[in-house]
Order: C-alpha cells, then sequence, then structure tokens
C-alpha cells in the first residue's frame, strides 16, 4: 500500500479528521479487527484517541480540537505501524479495555477480549448467587483480566488466578498492582490446578487455549502476534478444555458452576459429550462459545470425561 506523506496528513486538523483518516488507512490495508475492537473505525478511535491521553468517551465537542504537530506525528508513526507489522494496536497501545477496566498488555499475553466480561459485569446472574461466592478461580489467567474483573464484581471473595507461562504471570502481576487487589486476588504459576492449595471454588471459570492447531495456523497475522502457548489446545483444540472437565471435580463447592470458553470448538465438545447438558449461553454484546455447567454437573459426568482423557 502506497503511505501517506507527513505533507497530506498535515492538511488534517482535527481529533475526527484523524480517526476518519486512520481508519480509512486501516480499511484500504484490510487490517483484521477483533483484539478488543470490531471495525476500523473504532481501531482507528482507540489508536488516536489512546495517542492524545484522551478517554474513550470523549464528549463530542472535543472531536473539533486541533492537534499539535507532535501528536500528528505521533498519530502517523502508530497508524503507519499498524499496517506495516499487523500488531494489534493494543500491543501499541500497551492497553485494553476488559468489563469496563483498563489492563496493561503486550505480546507475552493474548489482547483481552473474551464475552465473559459480560457475565462478569452481571455478577453471573442467575446462575451464581453473588453473596454466596467466597471463591473464585481463574485458569489460564493471561494478563490477569478476568481475575481481577472478578474480584471487582465480587469484592468479599477472594480470587486465585492460574497460569502455566511465568511470562504472562508477569503481566498479571503489573495489573494487579495497577488495580490494588493484592490482598483479595493471589496468583500461581501453575499447570491448570496442580499447584493450587486444597480449596473449593463457587465459581471457576476459564479461557483456556482452545483453538486446533490447523485452525490457528489459517488465523490472519494480527493472531499471529498473539502467544501461541494461549491459543492451540491440540488437534481438536479441546486437550485443556477436557483436563478442566476432569479436575473440577475436586475444586468446585457443591453450589459452584464451572464456566469455560471453548470458541470454535463448542460444536466439537459438543459432539464429544452428546449425553452432557452444557448450558452455551448468550450474550447481548455479541461472543458465543462459553458453556455454564453446575458443580452437579460436573460430579455426574466426571466418569465420562476421566475415559476422554485416558
Amino acid at each position: 500500500m502506497q503511505q501517506t506523506s507527513l505533507e497530506t496528513i498535515h492538511t488534517l486538523v482535527s481529533v475526527r479528521d484523524y480517526i476518519r483518516w486512520a481508519a480509512s488507512r486501516f480499511a484500504e490495508a484490510k487490517l483484521f479487527h477483533g483484539h478488543g475492537t470490531a471495525t476500523a473505525l473504532d481501531d482507528a478511535a482507540a489508536l488516536v484517541l489512546h495517542s492524545l491521553h484522551l478517554p474513550y468517551n470523549l464528549s463530542e465537542s472535543y472531536f473539533s480540537a486541533r492537534l499539535t504537530d507532535d501528536e500528528r506525528q505521533k498519530i502517523f508513526d502508530l497508524v503507519n505501524r499498524r499496517i506495516e507489522t499487523r500488531i494489534p494496536s493494543a500491543y501499541l497501545m500497551h492497553e485494553a479495555i476488559f468489563a469496563g477496566l483498563a489492563f496493561y498488555v503486550d505480546e507475552r499475553v493474548l489482547v483481552p477480549r473474551s464475552p465473559i466480561a459480560e457475565l462478569i459485569r452481571e455478577q453471573f446472574a442467575p446462575w451464581v448467587d453473588a453473596d454466596q461466592v467466597q471463591n473464585v478461580l481463574d485458569l489460564c489467567t493471561g494478563s490477569a483480566c478476568i481475575a481481577i474483573a472478578c474480584a471487582y464484581a465480587f469484592p468479599d471473595a477472594h480470587v486465585d488466578a492460574v497460569d502455566l507461562s511465568e511470562e504472562a504471570l508477569q503481566v498479571a502481576k503489573i495489573n494487579v498492582t495497577k488495580h490494588e487487589v493484592e490482598e483479595q486476588l493471589t496468583l500461581y504459576h501453575s499447570d491448570l490446578f496442580t499447584a493450587l492449595p486444597a480449596r473449593k471454588y463457587d465459581l471457576i471459570v476459564s479461557n483456556p487455549p482452545y483453538v486446533a492447531i490447523s485452525e490457528w495456523e489459517q488465523l490472519p497475522a494480527e493472531f499471529h502476534a498473539e502467544p501461541e502457548m494461549g491459543f492451540t489446545g491440540g488437534a481438536t483444540g479441546l486437550d485443556l478444555v477436557i483436563k478442566i472437565l476432569v479436575a473440577a471435580a475436586d475444586f468446585l463447592s457443591a453450589q459452584g458452576v464451572l464456566v469455560v470458553e471453548v470458541g470454535s470448538s463448542a460444536e466439537t465438545l459438543q459432539t464429544k459429550f452428546p449425553a452432557v447438558p452444557f448450558l452455551w449461553l448468550n450474550f447481548e454484546q455479541g461472543g458465543d462459545g462459553v458453556f455454564l455447567l453446575s458443580a452437579e454437573q460436573v460430579f455426574a459426568f466426571n466418569q465420562l470425561f476421566r475415559e476422554a482423557l485416558s
């Protein structure tokens, strides 16, 4: 794609001009948008506003504000970098919004974008009684966005967050400190449940690697800027999901629930376990492939899950 010259962009004046210009360049370059933004315009707005240290809910009256030469140069450089590298804007900004909260992110973790955010904001109602939640577990925590959002949603609960990647846990620690939840949230370097204490959880939630390797290989370049470890779940995508289904029986409280995102592997999972009454959740703000099982259901089908693992 032919780059826009500095002389050309200097004819642009306002915040609105630069958002429109960046969106046009992104569309022309056929970038993929799905890392916290759904369209080229959303992506452009996030990048421009962040570059100017302005809030994402900026009043429309400010969109006519004129930019300084330094601000124009910064936006110009970021837009070109987004196009040339196909790196998601969240990595360029080192920020992603999840459940209405801002999180630090870089290439050590996936960009937060799970529909589970909607469940957290609703305190997992009606399947969870928020007043009865004492312990929450987030498996494959990555940036710790789910765990920290749960800490906000259940302020009286203790939250444990687990990841096998030490690099991901470094990012998670940044966010735990940023949100000042050190006393409420504990990070564990663990292969799923293996390093956890003997504790029963009222809510176990996970967005584990669930993409089949063959599917991951075909994903747009933006996905390949993210750590493969956070994506691939073996040949079928279900390797870790089945391990979670098996071990959750030992960690759920009697009234607990298990919520897991399996995304594009949802059909594969349901086909593999046709007798299991997975509750596939619906989302007003978009997204799918998230199931819920009660502790009673996890216990009832535990032997079936174990047979699939062997």
